[in-house]
């Protein structure tokens, strides 16, 4: 929503945002661009009234705002609504799906078109540290786009993918997620169906074959298919002689057997190269020179919020991962422990996101933290939105990690992990967090107390 809101007044609208909260990165993005933002929901924002309401997912009937915008007949859109609109009409449109890898494998394509001078436009859900933000418009023929599963609206109970008008498409992964919209992992594989079959028999497909998930949803396309994977899997795409260092991941691509191109990043673990392998089969089909490609791979500076490192104190490593899905938080351990296999490694996970404040995954998180050397868990985060008997147990959690070797205990709050991690840790150490939130602030909270431990005078340590 706030990149659209960026673009919009870009394009010479007046617009202004309501919302139950804002923060960082967002909240300071939208000052810098001068959009202002309401906190709480109030009728009285609707004077003067507006000439188009875009309606976030979020937002339900009951809200004040959305009962007077409807009881005025102001006219209503979904955030992917005005995305075609506004946006993808007249372009061609590149679409990345997937449960994991959307943000990071869009941005990389934005990347990588922007070092072959192809002027993209790109609307991505996250800031992109090359741009500066999460979108971009410019006078190019292509549109790329993150295509999220998730619904559009209260009104538009559809997968925001499915108004994309794909001409390009990109299926990284296809997992359950989402608890609170489908009800089973069929209903999710039907979504991506649906997206497979929006694409023309003139466009083109990108699809991961390690999965059995994806091949099922591919199965069906009538456009041309390019597969990418790891796996044993027959992939047109693939990666060979992967290496993983300190600050970079360097592999060889191969195409249906022929070594290609030597591509060298600042990326961690195997789920990064695969985001690689389907950015590059798509510059490869616009026709991009490997040497724009190399460029834009060794030059890319990252996505906020995606294994982004918040500082160093102490001799200790903080980094911020996005990480709600035990996939994405398994990938991302296993990674980074690639790239760092020196270090003790602290995950600090948050229950926040709809589906982890379920029980659902209660025994794939322990597995997916289980990757770390110790664990702290914040509270669930808003446990009445998840159905009676169905909240995620932290205890249970904390016990399943003891049970994997793992030691792991219950935080109240944010303060209080930062108390025993001044106690425990030690230089070498790093730590991740996984959130969909802002955790607490616990990133700069961290570092300053940390600074301030080994800065403290000697009869203070004492």
């Amino acid at each position: 929503m706030a990149p659209l809101a960026v673009m919009l007044k870009q394009k010479g609208h007046t617009v202004w945002g309501v919302d139950e909260d804002v923060y960082p990165p967002m909240s300071l993005f939208l000052a810098e661009n001068d959009i202002p933002v309401h906190i709480g929901y109030d009728p009285a924002h609707l004077d003067p009234a507006p000439d188009l309401v875009v309606v976030g997912n979020t937002i339900s009937r009951g809200n004040p705002e959305i009962e007077e915008i409807l009881n005025r007949r102001i006219p209503i859109v979904s955030l992917p609504e005005a995305i075609r609109d506004y946006l993808i009409r007249g372009h061609r449109s590149i679409v990345v799906t997937g449960t994991h890898g959307k943000t990071t494998t869009s941005a990389l394509l934005a990347w990588i078109f922007q070092q072959a001078g192809r002027r993209p436009n790109f609307l991505v859900g996250g800031l992109l540290a090359n741009f500066g933000r999460g979108f971009q418009l410019s006078d190019g023929p292509d549109v790329i786009l993150e295509g999220d599963e998730y619904d559009s609206a209260y009104f538009d109970k559809v997968a925001k993918f499915l108004h994309y008008q794909p001409d390009i498409g990109v299926i990284n992964h296809v997992e359950f997620d989402h608890a609170d919209i489908y009800n089973s992992f069929e209903e999710i594989q039907t979504a991506f169906k649906r997206f497979v079959n929006l694409i023309p028999g003139n466009g083109f497909l990108v699809a991961c074959s390690d999965f059995s998930s994806v091949r099922e949803v591919i199965a069906k396309s009538f456009c041309e298919v390019e597969t990418f994977g790891l796996q044993d899997s027959p992939a047109d795409w693939r990666a060979d002689a992967i290496h993983f260092e300190s600050n970079r991941t360097v592999f060889d691509v191969i195409f249906r057997g022929q070594v290609q191109e030597k591509i060298e990043m600042p990326l961690p673990g195997a789920y990064n190269v695969r985001n690689a392998l389907a950015a590059i089969a798509v510059a490869r089909h616009v026709q991009i020179e490997w040497s724009d490609i190399r460029q834009g791979f060794s030059t890319f500076a990252g996505v906020m919020r995606r294994m982004e490192f918040k500082g160093s104190a102490g001799g200790v490593d903080i980094y911020d991962d996005f990480g709600h899905h035990p996939t994405a938080i398994r990938e991302a351990l296993i990674g980074f422990k690639r790239h760092h296999p020196e270090s003790k490694v602290w995950a600090l996970f948050e229950p926040r996101s709809a589906t982890t404040r379920r029980s659902i995954f209660q025994s794939d998180l322990a597995e997916a933290l289980s990757e770390a050397d110790r664990v702290l868990i914040a509270p669930v985060h808003r446990p009445d939105k998840a159905p009676p008997g169905q909240v995620l147990s932290c205890e249970r959690l904390v016990n399943d990690l003891i049970a994997h070797h793992v030691p792991a205990r219950c935080c109240p709050a944010s303060d209080r992990m930062v108390e025993i991690l001044l106690d425990e840790l030690r230089t070498g150490d790093a730590v991740i967090t996984f959130s969909n939130g802002p955790f607490g602030g616990i990133h700069q909270k961290l570092l300053d107390a940390l600074s301030y431990r080994d800065h403290r005078p000697v009869a203070e340590q004492v």
